[in-house]
């Protein structure tokens, strides 16, 4: 990936070129971003439930699935059927929004669940680029 500083003065001779001190990082986004790409996959979160987290609906979420979960930690699970990003509470057996809005969700054994992963990053897409898989709310 290259990097171009644009550096902005207030002076009157103008602007220099951006291309004129580039400079190449040594790592791609995937290396920035992912710490185990076989047992990464990519989701795009839908609706308002995990907005307390910073997580808003169209945002792209990065799910590792090598990562061991732990109470508070965002992840993204099946539910009876349907994905969902939740924080979980593991010894409560609860998923929780990070909204007051609604109200946690206890798994109990009848359930239909399926823990899929961490949620280790998410990006807030400003322009949608590619159609993915929604993650939705309970």
């Amino acid at each position: 990936m290259f990097v171009i500083p644009i550096y902005i003065e207030a002076g009157i001779t103008g602007f220099e070129s951006p291309a004129t001190q580039y400079k190449e990082l040594g790592l791609s986004l995937d290396q920035l971003l992912i710490k185990h790409p076989d047992a990464t996959f990519m989701g795009v979160a839908s609706g308002q439930s995990m907005q307390g987290v910073g997580i808003f609906d169209g945002d792209l979420l990065i799910v590792d699935r090598a990562v061991n979960v732990s109470t508070g930690d965002v992840v993204v699970a099946t539910y009876n059927g349907s994905f969902v990003c939740k924080i979980i509470h593991k010894e409560k057996r609860l998923l929780m929004s990070a909204s007051d809005d609604y109200a946690p969700v206890y798994i109990s054994p009848e359930d239909g669940f399926c823990l899929e992963g961490v949620v280790t990053r998410s990006i807030r897409l400003h322009k949608p680029c590619v159609e993915f898989q929604s993650v939705s709310h309970i």
